[in-house]
């Protein structure tokens, strides 16, 4: 393992795309589906020749600048390594272009979830699988460029409670640290939890009624906040009220950062309680689905439906369920949530789910979005000078670190907002210039900016990802790599230091 981490990461990367292409190989070999597992053995065996070339090339080879290196690789990893993970797949397929190959898989790495396929049975499981694995390793490189990139850089979200007496000493102790051991140290204390969580997921949801392939693509789509599904949402068929049940929990994962962080080896279940992220979350999982239910149930009373008591049952775990999916940026929907639609008559709230997609998710976790230890950070500013206009002199409680994000976490959180919004409008009126009308452009935005790629599926009914030119699909895959890395860390690769040596 040492010897692994004296290689670039982009090695590493390349290296654990190759073997990774031999899972969909014996899953096609044990379906008899020799033409769909021989374009993945093959590309394992000559992209790993190729990765070996370049390791030996580069093997242990000095770094200069450890947090411009870092970064680019991560730009790398999103937009360049798609391309070896595409080959594969375009080649087991036969009936689609390289183009579409290529966006599939930067829709998986980036754990957006968008897909051409429609619909999904037009391929054959092994695809699928490979779609879902792709963007389960997209996850966990997002958690582990979260704490061992952007977190020492303070970004990412970090920025919002890092003291700003240290933030201004970020870069020179990155610069200082050894960036192999500090990835192999968080790799080993991460990735147990990461997968552990899937197999105690997968293991669960097989023993709830899915068949195992279904049951694997799902724990890799919860645990990274993919949405991929083989079917393309939640079949009522093979997923049931336990399954979903199950995957709410897990989906708990993605609202903070305490549950992969070394902050959650003492004092677990206390730091959780008390944790900001997790009190937002619940706050707007408890209030939201109400809201939505209230909405189905007024729907219900012109269709003089509202008697009908498991109708509102399911309407309302309907909306609980998919309010979390869709705040985590993982973007399910559940079978109720259509049912609920049903039985009121009422059309999908876009908007609703859209504004969930933007709020997203934990720091350090998976889910994309605006991220909630920011949304916070503004929240607390603005009850802060609420109460400053009835108290002018009063002075604000909660220590120092409180008042760090009130003030510097607030500002720097308003200025990645403003940011983030700039982005989607840019990205909006670039699609609107390709033809799309305004709602599409507005649903296709943010579901790549956000990296919640059903909710385009979901929120409108007559334009889909395949009736997408060429141009709208590139504009959308830059949109996931900027959404996924975040604006602020593009925006600290134009500062002149960053390109010093």
């Amino acid at each position: 393992m040492g010897v692994l981490f004296k290689l670039p990461l982009f090695v590493v990367l390349m290296a654990i795309g190759s073997a990774a292409m031999l899972v969909p190989a014996v899953h096609a070999l044990a379906l008899d589906l020799h033409r769909t597992a021989q374009p993945f053995f093959y590309g394992a065996v000559l992209f790993g020749v190729l990765t070996a070339l370049i390791g030996l090339a580069t093997y242990d080879r000095p770094v200069t600048n450890v947090a411009r290196n870092q970064l680019m690789t991560l730009i790398a990893a999103f937009a360049v390594l798609p391309l070896m993970l595409a080959v594969p797949m375009r080649e087991a397929i036969g009936t689609v272009s390289f183009f579409d190959a290529y966006f599939e898989m930067v829709s998986s790495i980036t754990t957006t979830g968008a897909s051409l396929f429609d619909p999904p049975s037009q391929v054959v499981s092994p695809i699928h699988l490979w779609r879902a694995l792709v963007g389960w390793m997209g996850g966990f490189l997002i958690l582990l460029a979260a704490v061992a990139v952007l977190a020492p850089l303070a970004l990412g979200g970090f920025e919002v409670v890092r003291p700003t007496n240290k933030s201004s000493n970020a870069d020179s102790v990155i610069r200082r640290a050894d960036p192999s051991e500090r990835i192999l140290r968080y790799t080993l204390q991460l990735f147990p939890i990461y997968a552990g969580a899937t197999l105690v997921l997968w293991v669960a949801l097989v023993v709830a009624g899915t068949g195992p392939f279904l049951g694997l693509c799902l724990a890799m789509s919860t645990l990274a906040t993919s949405g991929i599904t083989p079917s393309g949402g939640l079949n009522p068929w093979q997923v049931g009220i336990y399954a979903e049940l199950l995957i709410f929990i897990f989906l708990f994962m993605a609202v903070s950062r305490q549950v992969f962080t070394n902050e959650a080896q003492q004092g677990f279940w206390r730091r959780l309680g008390h944790d900001r992220e997790v009190r937002m979350t619940l706050l707007i999982v408890s209030l939201l689905p109400m809201v939505l239910f209230l909405r189905h149930w007024a729907g219900a009373f012109d269709a003089e439906e509202q008697g009908d008591v498991m109708a509102a049952i399911r309407a309302f775990w309907g909306a609980l369920f998919t309010v979390l999916s869709f705040l985590t940026t993982t973007g399910f929907a559940s079978h109720d949530w259509e049912a609920a639609r049903a039985w009121s008559g009422l059309p999908t709230p876009g908007l609703v789910l859209a504004g969930l997609a933007i709020t997203g998710g934990g720091v350090a976790t998976t889910a994309g979005g605006v991220k909630l230890l920011r949304v916070y950070a503004l929240y607390k500013h603005g009850t802060r000078e609420m109460g400053r206009l009835v108290h002018p002199n009063s002075i604000g409680r909660a220590g120092k670190l409180g008042r760090e994000v009130r003030r510097e976490g607030a500002f720097i959180a308003w200025i990645f907002f403003m940011l983030f919004a700039l982005t989607i409008a840019v990205v909006i009126l670039g699609l609107t210039a390709t033809g799309l009308d305004f709602e599409a452009a507005t649903a296709f935005a943010i579901s790549a900016i956000t990296t919640t790629g059903p909710l385009a599926d979901v929120a409108l009914e007559e334009v889909a990802y395949t009736d997408l030119g060429a141009t709208a699909k590139s504009i959308l895959m830059a949109a996931m790599v900027l959404g996924r890395l975040e604006t602020l860390a593009i925006v600290a690769m134009f500062n002149p230091d960053f390109w010093r040596s």
